[in-house]
């Protein structure tokens, strides 16, 4: 297949706008510009242009110049924020002569009409969300289902996605250029040969430890830098062999000795990094798809040097059983992608095999990572096992990989099927071939069978024949039959139906709403089953609407919105894109286990309040958190061990509880090195309880934390709010932030702020071995008080003040939902919509499953 301009410009004139233009413009629409009724004006001009005229013009304001057309977009914004500052309360100021209760009554109530009526004349003729395509998760996970492809990554090879709202759902901010489309048609070309390789038979093959260079070049003190906790150490058993490490007898007995080659084992005592990274990378998947992987391996514990001056040096001579389970991740590694986990084991000192079943990519290798174990990454020979004891410290021992694959279930079998039908395939080298007698005639019927399963809707009687051309202008060319069929379905893959979400203003047919249910609850296509509904015209039906919503929210493929709508609500995608500062906090340098496990433990917590229906109030505060061991050590939950997730029930009187005091969100909202209220109040306003604070003047700058540990960020901050320009903003941002500074830059509860310092302050030592260098400085101060005067002590007091408005925690979850879910923003007009939502929900405490099947039912999801 041939990635060019052409195959676009055949099948996009002239349904698909030109670059850098939205999938489908907006309807032009002339609204005449309605004066403001004089009422309004009266009280404006009475109230208001004394400090929003063209000279005053504060916040930016003009009302003298700001005509009343609210069918402009920025002209509707501009009233809808006069109108709820009114309404708030914040204007007139209170300090300045007020009007009339009943004034100000009639005011906004006039506003709310005239507003309302606007919108809903433009939704009227539009719809509320601009038509959009889909974005990478939803290309990449309809590609998986259409093709019966799983394994499938092509979210990267697609540009990132612009935001709208906070989400890539949002039409206004998914455009389509010619550049775009040429990174989906390079993804979906990698797709369908992705679909066409021809793997090996199934088979089983092992991989010892033994037989890796990069296991047992360690063995060699100068390749581990002359350092015995870098260095790799033979076993037999869990008995040492100094002897084969002395290089005295042979590394390995071999195949000749079947028996105890499988008892022979690699111990290593640091994770991997660095110039240290073991792997079994005599495996290398030869195709993508599915594999079963299992690991032999078992935990040691490696005793102490013979001189108790030296007690934190191991001496690989000396190894017994380990003392505790070790938790071992499996990644998956392709360079120059980073590496992708596949799961986590939990391995015991009694050697065994632990099985994994994966999906791996054409190439990928497979390297264990003992996470809990320290990063060798200090250069100096100055260093120490962080997890040393007197009598020695802990360690995994490796016997062998061993790889089932492909494993040729349905899923490529249905792939090709769904590609070429009941046409004879021929292996040739990688790749398979389709053979046909009729080429044309065979095409025309593939392709109409192929886009009539691509496209979420009908099709027309002539619509498929639009791919005929490019089907026919290979075989021209010379391609054979295979390579033009997948041009031709690559063309498809790339077409305005198939990457654009189609819909029409005004009450969705049965076809969109099952897109719409689809890509909400699943993020990808809707299957057979709500096809079928769709065919049979029952998803209008509230009660089968219901029935499928609950069908898809049961189902596994329910995990992928969890995780899309986590990643852009809470910016969970964003975890990885700071590391932690590896001086002032080396107890999480590269520790990828506690990061990864903090994603986790949130889509974990956001999925149990979903399937159990329980309140929206859980978002600030809950009596239950979900953890394994490595979060429970982290936040200092007792009693917690193993790689197992599960349920806990904390403390009344705790900090934990709610997603605002998760490891993950205190992650996002700082910068690795320090925190910031600002950053985190400005977050808390937005996403959990839906007040969003104005952006900052552009003359102000921003403020550095101090790391010296002179001042403290609330003395900082303190004289920034000094400046008049700055304190109304901050007076409502600042207090939230003051109650998450006692968790540091990944979530641990602190009582005081860390400072860099000249000489180490102790013996510790942080992950990499190396020595401390940070000290305690000033407390924290966690108390504030909000905008209306209610003081708090620590969080766990804001979260009880903000639980006083738990209808404001629910109304904000309904809303970032409804964005989610339409693509569309929640207009004025939406608001009685999502009130009516939420008086429904308030019977079930507000649940989050309820709020899920009050949105789907509502009108805001049911229309354009």
């Amino acid at each position: 297949m041939r990635p060019t301009f052409a195959v676009i410009s055949r099948i996009c004139p002239p349904r698909w706008p030109r670059a850098g233009i939205v999938l489908s413009a907006l309807v032009a629409t002339t609204v005449a510009c309605a004066q403001a009724p004089a009422a309004l004006g009266k009280f404006v001009t009475a109230h208001c242009v004394e400090c929003h005229d063209a000279d005053t013009k504060e916040g930016g304001l003009d009302l003298t110049s700001l005509a009343f057309a609210p069918a402009e977009s920025k002209n509707l914004a501009a009233w809808v924020k006069v109108h709820d500052r009114v309404v708030a309360g914040e204007m007139p100021p209170q300090k300045r002569e007020r009007p009339e209760a009943r004034e100000l009554s009639a005011f906004t109530a006039a506003l709310k009409t005239m507003l309302t009526a606007s919108e809903r004349e433009l939704f009227a003729t539009r719809g509320r969300a601009v038509q959009r395509r889909l974005n990478r998760y939803e290309y990449e996970n309809t590609l998986r289902d259409l093709l019966h492809a799983p394994w499938l990554q092509v979210k990267a090879l697609l540009p990132e996605d612009e935001e709208a709202r906070r989400f890539n759902k949002i039409g206004e901010a998914l455009d389509v250029s010619y550049v775009n489309l040429q990174h989906y048609l390079g993804a979906a070309e990698y797709a369908l040969r992705e679909v066409m390789a021809a793997g090996p038979p199934t088979r089983t093959i092992r991989y010892h430890a033994r037989d890796e260079e990069s296991f047992t070049s360690l063995m060699r003190p100068n390749r581990a830098n002359g350092a015995i906790e870098r260095a790799t150490f033979p076993l037999l058993g869990t008995a040492a062999q100094p002897d084969v490490r002395a290089g005295e007898q042979p590394l390995t007995v071999g195949a000749r000795r079947p028996e105890t080659r499988g008892r022979e084992a690699i111990g290593v005592l640091s994770g991997p990094y660095d110039f240290i990274e073991p792997a079994f990378r005599g495996f290398r998947a030869p195709v993508g798809g599915r594999y079963r992987v299992r690991l032999n391996a078992f935990s040691i514990w490696v005793g102490a040097d013979k001189d108790p001056a030296r007690w934190w040096i191991p001496d690989p001579d000396n190894v017994s059983p380990g003392r505790r389970p070790e938790p071992v991740t499996l990644y998956a590694q392709l360079a120059p992608q980073p590496r992708r986990p596949l799961g986590t084991i939990e391995i015991t000192p009694t050697p065994a095999a632990y099985e994994l079943d994966v999906w791996l990519l054409a190439g990928e290798t497979i390297q264990p990572d003992p996470v809990r174990l320290f990063r060798t990454n200090e250069r100096e020979g100055r260093f120490r096992n962080p997890l040393a004891e007197r009598e020695g410290q802990p360690g995994v021992a490796y016997r062998w990989l061993e790889v089932e694959g492909p494993i040729y279930d349905a899923s490529p079998t249905r792939g090709r099927a769904q590609l070429f039908a009941d046409l004879p395939l021929t292996r040739k080298g990688d790749r398979f071939e389709a053979t046909s007698n009729d080429p044309v005639a065979d095409a025309a019927r593939l392709i109409r069978r192929f886009v009539a399963r691509a496209y979420r809707r009908p099709i027309g009687g002539e619509e498929w024949k639009r791919f005929m051309p490019v089907i026919e202008a290979a075989l021209a060319g010379g391609d054979t039959f295979t390579a033009a069929m997948l041009e031709g379905y690559a063309a498809v893959l790339v077409s305005p139906e198939f990457i654009g979400v189609k819909e029409t203003p005004g009450r969705l047919d049965d076809y969109a709403l099952a897109t719409r249910l689809s890509y909400f609850l699943w993020n990808s296509p809707p299957d057979e089953a709500l096809r079928r509904a769709a065919d049979s015209r029952r998803l209008r039906d509230p009660v089968e609407l219901r029935a499928q919503a609950e069908r898809l929210l049961a189902a596994p493929k329910s995990q992928r919105f969890v995780e899309a709508f986590l990643d852009y609500w809470l910016d969970l995608r964003k975890l990885g894109s700071t590391a932690s500062d590896r001086w002032l906090y080396p107890e999480y340098f590269a520790d990828e286990y506690l990061t990864e496990s903090a994603a986790e433990e949130t889509r974990r917590f956001f999925a149990e309040l979903v399937r159990a229906d329980l309140p929206a109030r859980n978002v600030v505060a809950s009596d239950f958190a979900v953890l394994n061991e490595r979060l429970a050590l982290h936040y200092g939950v007792p009693a917690i061990a193993g790689v197992a997730w599960r349920k806990v029930v904390l403390p009344a009187d705790g900090w934990r509880g709610g997603l605002i005091t998760q490891a993950s969100v205190l992650k996002v909202t700082a910068n690795g090195t320090t925190t910031s209220p600002v950053t985190r109040g400005a977050w808390m306003m937005e996403r959990i309880l839906g007040q969003p604070p104005p952006p900052p003047p552009a003359a102000v700058p921003a403020i550095e934390p101090d790391t010296r540990g002179a001042t403290t960020i609330r003395e900082q901050l303190e004289k920034h709010r000094s400046a008049p320009a700055c304190a109304a903003c901050h007076a409502k941002i600042d207090p939230m932030g003051y109650a998450l500074e006692s968790f540091d830059v990944m979530g641990a509860w602190r009582e005081r702020y860390r400072a860099l310092g000249a000489q180490p302050v102790d013996e510790r030592v942080g992950r990499s071995g190396g020595r401390v260098f940070f000290h305690p400085t000033q407390a924290v101060d966690s108390s504030g008080r909000l905008p209306d005067g209610r003081a708090f002590a620590d969080v766990r007091e804001l979260r009880q003040l903000l639980l006083a408005d738990e209808k404001q925690i629910a109304r904000n979850l309904a809303r970032q939902l409804t964005i989610y879910a339409t693509g569309a923003p929640v207009g004025f007009s939406d608001r009685e919509t999502i009130e009516e939502i939420l008086a429904r929900a308030a019977v079930n405490g507000f649940g989050v499953r309820t709020l899920l099947h009050e949105i789907i039912q509502s009108e805001l999801f049911r229309c354009k």
